[in-house]
């Protein structure tokens, strides 16, 4: 197995800073490793009801580290911004 590198994770994560790019190569993890993990963080349920069982080692790792890159639902972000009111 191939062993990720810059290259790869550019390619599959797009824009990501030097600091994360670095975290998942020095998993040490292979290409289909990454792939796998993408797998699991873009839709786990069609997985988990193949009877895939959950991922451990690199792959459980990067599934952190890629979860970190994903907008969450408090990330200010992507929050809307109205008006502001005032009684004034």
């Amino acid at each position: 197995m191939k062993r990720v590198t810059r290259d790869d994770v550019t390619k599959a994560v797009g824009r990501a800073d030097d600091v994360t790019i670095a975290e998942i190569i020095g998993t040490g993890a292979a290409v289909e490793e990454l792939a796998e993990a993408q797998a699991w963080i873009a839709n786990d349920e069609p997985l988990m009801n193949a009877g895939r069982p959950l991922p451990g080692g690199r792959v459980r790792e990067l599934i952190d580290i890629l979860a970190e890159l994903e907008p969450g639902e408090d990330d200010d972000d992507h929050k809307e911004v109205g008006p502001v009111v005032s009684d004034a």
